[in-house]
């Protein structure tokens, strides 16, 4: 008889780095935050910018969530993702105009509620939109990516054109509702309303994402799809069915970030969706494929970076985007959460 080898294991500890590795995306908003008052000097100046880059951070959300989840989940690569903005601005603005006895009262209640009425109307068209942009054109394309860049981007110029026919080809201005217009001052700092009111539209948004994302039984559905498709639908749900609802609900999202977007812009054009899309590609590459977290944080990166750059080196603000991409990649090549590989 033999005797057993000795044995005396070892627990490894993980060292503080690691420990903190998962939280360092978190961080990078307020480190940014930070940087940005050493940078501009000036503590008026500096939460003046940070409110407006918060506000863009928020709208670039609200369209690019939905884009990070088709591409998660059905990895669709959709260039045809600006038409919803597109389509979205035009519907809620041109329904907000229809409402001038309600946008023109200088009642909060009454504008805010003019608001909602023509984002519900936007979310309602492009989430339609969407079902039928799914049915035509991209499940004849699924599982080939060339065919999918080649076709969605076929259907954003023909969502382009037919904006053209109905609203013509001129831009439209506009101005925001009564109460909105005009900034609050907190000492020597201006803040504008609306953009408080986009801060505040895209902090719920998140959170209700994430709420049904970590909460309910479709969420959990979503996220093991992301992750394993394949074992998902050998579980017997019809995934087919949620690529829809989740296609969907993207659009949807793009539409309601396409009416904030114009009104922060306070014009809108054919065209305001396919410009947008490389700041949303750009959200939705740092912050990992699938990721709403990562969406998220992403977004607030570039707002917060584009503001702090415009004022105090205008010149840079242009590449500014690219070189955070370009750090954050070499940084984490899957993006700072990654919640699926690149395919």
């Amino acid at each position: 008889m033999t005797t057993a080898p000795e044995h005396s294991p070892t627990m490894a500890r993980s060292s503080v780095a690691d420990r903190l590795a998962p939280c360092a995306p978190l961080m990078l908003v307020p480190v940014l935050a930070i940087a940005g008052l050493i940078a501009v000097q000036n503590p008026a100046s500096w939460l003046t910018l940070t409110v407006s880059g918060l506000a863009m951070g928020m709208m670039i959300f609200l369209m690019a969530s939905g884009l990070t989840l088709v591409f998660g989940l059905m990895d669709v690569i959709n260039f045809g993702h600006g038409a919803f903005v597109s389509v979205g601005a035009f519907i809620g603005i041109s329904v907000l105009l229809t409402l001038g006895h309600l946008t023109n009262a200088p009642s909060l209640g009454l504008n805010l509620l003019a608001i909602l009425v023509a984002v519900l109307a936007a979310m309602a068209a492009t989430a339609v939109m969407g079902w039928a942009f799914e049915r035509v054109i991209v499940k004849p394309v699924y599982g080939n990516h060339l065919s999918q860049i080649l076709v969605t981007m076929g259907g954003l110029i023909i969502a382009e054109q037919l904006i053209i026919v109905l609203w013509g080809p001129e831009e439209i201005y506009f101005t925001r509702p009564e109460a909105l217009k005009g900034a609050l001052t907190f000492g020597d700092a201006a803040i504008e309303k609306y953009r408080l009111v986009t801060v505040g539209v895209g902090l719920a948004v998140f959170a209700a994402m994430r709420f049904v994302l970590r909460r309910t039984k479709i969420g959990l559905i979503v996220r093991a799809g992301v992750q394993n498709g394949e074992m998902v639908a050998a579980l017997g749900y019809r995934l087919r069915l949620v690529f829809i609802g989740v296609f969907i609900a993207g659009s949807a999202l793009a539409g309601l970030g396409g009416v904030m977007w114009g009104l922060y812009q306070e014009v809108i054009t054919a065209h305001m969706g396919n410009q947008a899309m490389i700041l949303i590609f750009i959200v939705v590459i740092i912050g990992g494929l699938g990721s709403v977290e990562g969406c998220f944080i992403g977004a607030l990166l570039v707002g917060l970076l584009q503001n702090y750059v415009a004022f105090v080196e205008p010149k840079l603000a242009l590449v500014s985007n690219i070189a955070l991409m370009v750090a954050i990649l070499m940084w984490r090549p899957m993006g700072m959460i990654p919640v699926v590989k690149a395919k």
